[in-house]
């Protein structure tokens, strides 16, 4: 008898339907599938076989041939354990198959028959319901991340025998709800705070000016001047993910694995602080089958390259395209996704190779050679691409030893947000979210200059010698500032803050 049933299959962070056709015919013992699986699909019939018989029911010892359709298209991935054993079920008349064609099924199945999680079910709910397939069936634990997706009937279940009985009663099931707007306002950040911050004024303006316009920074400062923990605190000061953003998270994490153990929804902007040993694949993303890299999870979050100097030049080079376009494609012999990457870069480096360039404390024993070098590291093109490049220096001894007297975090969140809200009224006819997403058109449009403010930023140009990327750069920031000051209009004062933070573009 024939049995056919859907699964689906991930490329990239979207899913392609695949059809699971299952025969059983004579011949010689055994199962054979087709249809480009990949080793870990190759590997399911074992699984299949022992699950099924712990599950109580009969495994036909007969012929059986499992294809995977469309048939050039690679099946990879444990997911197809689930839909296999149905198939095999219902092709066995062991089970109903009246609902096979409502349903995409998907899953792991362990030897005991219980049903482990697999990655990437958001993905696969997404493109369920455009396809028009009325609910899933799938892993208990991957019940709440696939009802993040309205308009679906999601079955979670956590043995292979309640899926066979949901077969062939499914009146007795309940699907699965979650309310994801409830869960998102239910979230709170509860990372590090600003106020812990002692001193630093100029540092965390450049942090709350970043917040606002999505800008990438930079800090560069001598060991224990508090680097690392002015970027680890950039998060806390950002706006609430929306829900939309929220699932465009939540759908990039998912295919990456990362929802397994971790709930439904992805609430919180994320931080990503990948250590400067990555490779470029596991940054930008890439593999045989393409999966997303650290600059993808750090989507609508933070990207966090601490020690910035020490990556190798040819990874940090990987990063200029995505920071210009918002994504990085990956191109492979059978096929080219695109992974999302609009990220903030937040990255912090010593100023020398000994640390103390510039320290007021304790002198440097470098030699300009030694610090031309050292920041040949870093490529022109990469650096203009930096917004805030912010000089941080040790606190004194009176401020180390005095309480933190800066403001909290949610105090800085509120003007990040009005600010952000001002923003997107204006680019209300726009696909823009931030002053740093703004293009030239957009520069002429929004951030119109009067005779001293263009005179001013023309002898920026001059004395520090800045590319056209930079000066744009030098109006995205301006244009954010403005907006903290809630002016509609830029203006000197506004252009000349956005100028000092290009002061240490090339430090040698």
């Amino acid at each position: 008898m024939l049995a056919k049933i859907w699964s689906a299959s991930l490329v990239g962070i979207d899913a392609v339907k695949v059809g699971v056709e299952v025969d059983i015919a004579g011949g010689l013992p055994g199962i054979v599938v087709v249809g480009l699986p990949s080793q870990e699909v190759q590997e399911s019939k074992e699984r299949v076989r022992t699950a099924l018989k712990n599950a109580g029911y009969a495994f036909p010892m007969r012929k059986i041939v499992v294809n995977l359709t469309p048939a050039d298209l690679r099946k990879e991935g444990p997911c197809f354990d689930l839909p296999i054993s149905v198939g095999i079920l219902a092709a066995s008349e062991q089970t109903s198959t009246a609902l096979l064609d409502e349903y995409l099924f998907l899953g792991e199945v362990s030897l005991d028959g219980s049903l482990r999680p697999v990655a990437g079910v958001l993905a696969i709910a997404a493109a369920a319901r455009r396809l028009g397939i009325s609910g899933l069936v799938v892993p208990a634990d991957n019940a709440r991340e696939a009802s993040v997706v309205k308009g679906l009937k999601v079955f979670g279940f956590q043995h292979l025998s309640e899926v066979g009985e949901f077969l062939t009663a499914s009146e007795n099931y309940s699907p699965v709800s979650m309310d994801g707007l409830e869960e998102l306002e239910k979230s709170q950040f509860s990372g590090p705070d600003l106020r812990d911050v002692k001193g630093q004024t100029h540092a965390r303006r450049a942090l709350e000016i970043a917040a606002a316009g999505g800008h990438n920074l930079v800090f560069v400062g001598p060991p224990g001047s508090g680097k690392t923990m002015l970027a680890r605190r950039l998060p806390g000061i950002l706006p609430a993910l929306s829900f939309e953003e929220a699932l465009e998270v939540t759908q990039i994490h998912s295919v990456a694995g990362l929802l397994k153990e971790k709930g439904s929804l992805v609430a919180i902007r994320p931080f990503r602080a990948p250590h400067h040993s990555a490779s470029g694949p596991s940054l930008v993303g890439g593999g045989s089958f393409p999966r997303p890299g650290e600059i993808s999870l750090a989507h609508r979050g933070v990207l966090f390259l601490d020690e910035l100097t020490e990556f190798k030049r040819d990874v940090l080079e990987f990063l200029r395209q995505p920071l210009e376009d918002g994504h990085v494609t990956i191109s492979r012999t059978r096929q080219t996704v695109i992974f999302p990457a609009q990220f903030t870069l937040v990255a912090s480096t010593n100023p020398c190779p000994c640390g103390y360039f510039g320290d007021t404390i304790q002198p440097c024993t470098c030699s300009p050679k030694a610090r031309e070098q050292y920041w040949a590291r870093l490529s022109g093109p990469l650096m203009d691409r930096i917004d805030l490049q912010v000089g941080v220096n040790r606190l004194k001894p009176e401020e180390i030893t005095q309480q933190p007297t800066g403001e909290a975090s949610a105090e800085v969140r509120v003007r990040v947000q009005a600010a952000r809200e001002h923003a997107r009224e204006r680019f209300k006819d726009t696909s823009l979210r931030c002053n740093a997403e703004m293009k030239s058109p957009h520069l002429r449009q929004w951030c119109r200059l009067d005779d001293a403010s263009r005179n001013l930023l023309e002898g920026a140009i001059r004395k520090l010698g800045l590319s056209v990327r930079a000066s744009d750069r030098i109006l995205k920031v301006a244009r954010t500032i403005a907006d903290l000051a809630g002016d509609e209009n830029l203006q000197t004062h506004h252009v000349a803050e956005a100028i000092q933070y290009r002061t240490i573009d090339r430090m040698q």
